[in-house]
């Protein structure tokens, strides 16, 4: 995972951990662990048992046409094992429909390499980004198709209306999510949190309390890390969503609202009781701002740990099983990041959209195939991907974690937004020392609440917002 693989949200959920609210006593191990017993997800919903009829259902997916002689061209960022893993979803469309599928791999220059083909030829009939902003504008330069109404259906049929909304411009729908990331997924090293005699929190409220009770046991409570400023607009977009809601999110996303807003000013307040407190975090303020995200999820469960817990997506659980001994679902859990506000059931993610270059009948019938759970199943056994297609059988997911995954994700209908600085310009907010990862990381510093939303607000107003 690169630096900012957060940017491009496609990071390999290589490992997940089993959720500290639902799977509780739950041994597990590596890529996604199993346990047997019935759960509820991280998000407090109790996961669905998944029925003979609906997986049957799932398994013989969508009437797709006959499609022999027809070639489709993919582009999308992976390559190594996800690459191979998706292959496993382009041989079951093959198969389906007779279509030969060839793909490209072009990593986080994929909207680039995308751009470039559409301006030169050659543009691929498929194309899978994370950065709905590039899809917008894709869409607005009529350089993309509308999907077709049999996409359209099969969307209907599987996707809360939220995710129709994310891939809508201008009152058409151009993109799907086909695989998506929870990044509302806290860490913690349950060793630490059974020497305080704390258990996972469910609201700020309580997650401060935990807080003091973790350094009053004389253990330090939170890892930050600050070194990578995109984990901070993470931190903000949590508290935000929960405290602000979610309309009020979609505004600050296209700064249809200005981040001098009080909502903005409510929410660094918020984020001052945790970042204000250098007793609260491993290094204090210095310490996080020199920590790199990897390093704040090593140092919270070798040994000795420095910090009891961590926040950061579900892509966290590679960076512990490759960098620590920790034993997932026994030494390192999971929760939903603490509600901050009235919104309880969020999550904030991100994931790749399928979009079309042209509205051929083999184009389509791919998408329309990506929308179906047939194709989210093809890759769900190998793990690592959590899909938020409501219809794919939970049992479909290879353990415990990665259905408690799964079903947070789903159960939070629209109560999912997608990343905030992955919809801005990048001048604002995907370029390090500049922008909201420079503003962020000076408010831990200093914390100056109303200067940092005005510094917020002029780095936002020198950019060109969709």
């Amino acid at each position: 995972m690169g630096a900012r693989s957060h940017r491009s949200v496609t990071v390999v959920i290589a490992v997940g951990l089993v959720s500290g609210l639902a799977l509780a006593g739950c041994s597990s191990s590596s890529s996604k662990p199993s346990a047997g017993a019935s759960t509820s997800s991280a998000a407090g919903t109790s996961a669905p048992s998944t029925s003979a009829a609906s997986s049957s259902a799932a398994a013989a997916g969508p009437a797709l046409p006959d499609l022999s002689g027809k070639s489709i061209q993919v582009l999308a960022e992976w390559s190594g094992q996800e690459q191979q893993d998706f292959q496993k979803v382009i041989d079951a469309f093959t198969a389906k429909t007779h279509a030969k599928v060839s793909y490209q791999g072009a990593g986080d220059q994929t909207p680039t390499v995308l751009r470039s083909k559409l301006a030169g030829g050659g543009a691929p009939d498929v194309a899978l980004l994370a950065q709905p902003g590039a899809i917008a504008q894709f869409a607005k330069a009529g350089q993309i198709k509308p999907l077709g109404a049999n996409v359209l259906s099969e969307i209907d049929a599987n996707y809360d209306p939220s995710w129709k909304k994310l891939g809508t411009v201008n009152g058409q729908v151009y993109s799907i999510m086909f695989k998506a990331a929870n990044k509302s997924t806290f860490w913690y090293n349950t060793a630490q949190f059974s020497q305080a005699g704390i258990t996972p929190p469910k609201t700020w409220a309580d997650f401060l309390k935990d807080c003091q009770a973790l350094s009053d046991a004389g253990i330090t409570p939170v890892s930050i890390g600050g070194a990578d400023g995109w984990t901070l607009t993470d931190w903000f977009e949590n508290v935000y969503l929960s405290q602000a809601g979610a309309d009020n999110y979609d505004k600050l996303a296209h700064h249809q609202i200005p981040w001098t807003d009080p909502t903005v000013v409510q929410a660094l307040t918020t984020m001052k009781q945790l970042f204000g407190n250098d007793q609260f975090m491993a290094g204090g303020k210095a310490g996080a701002l020199q920590t790199s995200f990897n390093d704040s999820v090593t140092q919270t469960f070798k040994s000795p740990p420095k910090g009891a817990m961590v926040y950061e997506g579900d892509f966290s659980g590679s960076v512990i099983t490759s960098t620590t001994s920790a034993k997932l679902g026994t030494d390192a859990k999971f929760f939903a990041f603490p509600a901050a506000g009235s919104l309880t059931n969020f999550v904030d993610g991100g994931g790749d959209a399928a979009l079309a270059t042209n509205d051929n009948p083999a184009t389509m019938a791919f998408i329309q195939f990506l929308a179906s759970p047939e194709a989210a199943e093809a890759w769900a056994s190998a793990g690592g991907f959590v899909s938020p297609n409501k219809n794919v059988p939970m049992s479909s997911y290879p353990d415990d974690t990665t259905r408690a995954e799964a079903q947070m994700l789903v159960s939070a209908g629209d109560g999912f937004r997608f990343d905030m600085s992955d919809q801005a310009p990048v001048g604002f907010g995907g370029t390090k020392g500049a922008g909201e990862w420079k503003d962020l990381q000076d408010f831990l510093s200093n914390g100056d609440v109303n200067g940092t939303a005005a510094q917020l607000e002029k780095d936002a107003a020198k950019e060109t917002w969709q």
